[in-house]
Order: structure tokens, then sequence, then C-alpha cells
């Protein structure tokens, strides 16, 4: 079984910095694509950033400019760097990754953290 592990959420003021960082551990044989979604309280959950294995990266409209996404393959490990942040950031911040396992490296599967909180105080 594969877990994904987000960490660096919490309150920032409106104008200030934060860094997520999600760990992907267990079997794993390889990981594709890897990204950050987000949920706000009443709304969708929708895309923020995404980052393919060879490091090609694409934002939702709303946050480039000012969001960041990186990955450390050697560490499993996804990072999304929030600059500039606005109130309207805040959200349940999620982690996914498209996921080879060792018992099956032929069929990736999809794979969710349990969310880490922002909150962007004006």
């Amino acid at each position: 079984q594969v877990q994904l592990v987000e960490s660096g959420g919490g309150l920032v003021q409106a104008g200030g910095s934060r860094r997520l960082s999600c760990a992907a551990s267990g079997r794993i044989f390889s990981i594709n694509t890897m990204g950050w979604y987000r949920q706000a309280p009443g709304k969708q959950r929708e895309l923020v950033a995404g980052i393919t294995s060879g490091g090609s990266t694409n934002y939702a409209d709303s946050v480039k400019g000012r969001f960041t996404i990186s990955r450390d393959n050697a560490k499993n490990t996804v990072y999304l760097q929030m600059n500039s942040l606005k109130p309207e950031d805040t959200a349940q911040y999620y982690c996914n990754a498209q996921v080879y396992e060792l018992r099956d490296p032929y069929n990736g599967m999809d794979y969710w953290g349990k969310g880490t909180l922002v909150t962007v105080s004006s």
C-alpha cells in the first residue's frame, strides 16, 4: 500500500508565503504525475498545480506567478511553494500522485493524501 503524507499547512497572513510538502511511501516502483489540489468550504476540489516525472508543470490560472511546484524524485516528494498568498487561497490542500507499485509496475494507481489546511488571514 502507498501512503501520501502532506505537511506545511497552517495560518499565514495575506501576502505571506508557505511551503507544502508531500512524501509518498510504500512499495513504489515509480511515480508519474504528482500534483496539488485544493478544496475550499462549499466549493469543488480544483487542480492547483501538477508536475510530471520529467519536470513539466502546469498551474491553475489563479496561482500562476505566485505558486511553484517542484519534486524530488529520489525522495518521492512533491513541494508547493506558495507566495503572495491571498485570503481566497484558504483551503484544504491535497496531494495526488499516479503511482506504479512494485506488485504491478505496468498499471498506475491514483493516490491521495488526507490534506493539509492552509488559512490565509486578511
